[in-house]
């Protein structure tokens, strides 16, 4: 593997890049890290691609900026552009997972000359054009209830400020792992995310990941990874000029049938036609949650050199 930081966008990226070949660039989400790519980096690096993965600006040993404004998801797709230029890559394919999932697709979207392909895992399409889900959400009265709501508030810097409590919490119930009954509901906050895990780290996180990633949020704290959510609707707010707008590169969605967000959403392939008509693959994963890249490694790794060997013909 190779380490490089890179100045762009008026911050400092700490990037990682593992094979030769075409680019492909993983983008991560809430709360993790480069490294919470590694096995699909190794199996891309080793099927013949160039595999590079970043801490986003707010995580790891990137920049860390106060003001939540500058976590809004045209910083974060301008990030991707300016890792790209400083690598002299003209194109490259997005994997992205969670909120990296949201970046992935914005970038696709408004970036169809750099991005040839989008593979996301765990969160569809958001863009923008109509009431965003968080204003939906507000006008149906469920402000206390949806999770995003709690993430937004100052508070959330302490409440997750217990790192080596609460990511393996959050690892776990939003996993695959619990009784249905117990695991994570976006809807319900005494299922929420900020419990303590019954069984520490789970069995199919990384521990030295997770060691350093706890050592990193209990240093830098989580303010900057929670501004993503405090930007949401200002880009929404901000992105109308990309109103109506479609995804047209080859793509593909996976998830994970236990993710409780997959349960709120109840989304079907055909769902995705209108705004992602090149959908080349959709991949539920039984028994699977939010994690489905350390869950399911195996299937979402075959899936995604599949789906790159594809691109490659």
């Amino acid at each position: 593997m190779k380490q490089a930081y890179i100045e762009t966008n008026g911050v400092t990226l700490n990037v990682v890049e593992e094979g030769d070949g075409p680019a492909v660039l993983f983008v991560h989400g809430f709360p993790d890290g480069w490294r919470g790519w590694r096995g699909q980096m190794a199996a891309v690096a080793a099927a013949g691609y160039r595999a590079i993965s970043l801490d986003m600006r707010g995580y790891g040993d990137s920049s860390k900026p106060e003001d939540s404004a500058l976590y809004t998801v045209f910083y974060s797709v301008g990030d991707l552009v300016g890792v790209l230029a400083e690598l002299g890559i003209d194109r490259a394919t997005l994997v992205g997972h969670d909120f990296g999932a949201t970046v992935s697709w914005s970038a696709a979207m408004m970036r169809p000359d750099l991005f040839d392909a989008v593979f996301c895992l765990s969160v569809p399409p958001m863009l923008p054009g109509g009431p965003s889900l968080l204003e939906r959400l507000k006008s149906a009265g469920k402000e206390d209830d949806f999770y995003m709501f709690r993430q937004m508030r100052p508070e959330a810097d302490q409440e997750w400020a217990d790192a080596a409590t609460t990511l393996p919490g959050m690892l776990y119930w939003t996993s695959g792992l619990p009784d249905a009954s117990e695991a994570w509901d976006p809807m319900d906050p005494s299922k929420s995310l900020n419990r303590p895990s019954p069984i520490g780290i789970p069995p199919f996180a990384n521990r030295a990941d997770v060691e350093a990633a706890i050592a990193g949020f209990e240093r830098d704290g989580f303010h900057g990874p929670l501004n993503i959510y405090r930007a949401m609707q200002p880009y929404f707010d901000e992105a109308g000029a990309f109103a109506g707008a479609k995804i047209r590169q080859p793509a593909f969605y996976g998830f994970g049938t236990a993710d409780g967000m997959a349960r709120m959403r109840a989304l079907k392939e055909g769902d995705l036609a209108a705004i992602v008509p090149n959908l080349k693959g959709f991949l539920p994963i039984d028994g699977v949650g939010h994690w489905p890249q350390l869950e399911a490694p195996e299937i979402v790794n075959e899936a995604l050199v599949d789906f790159l060997g594809s691109r490659k013909g």
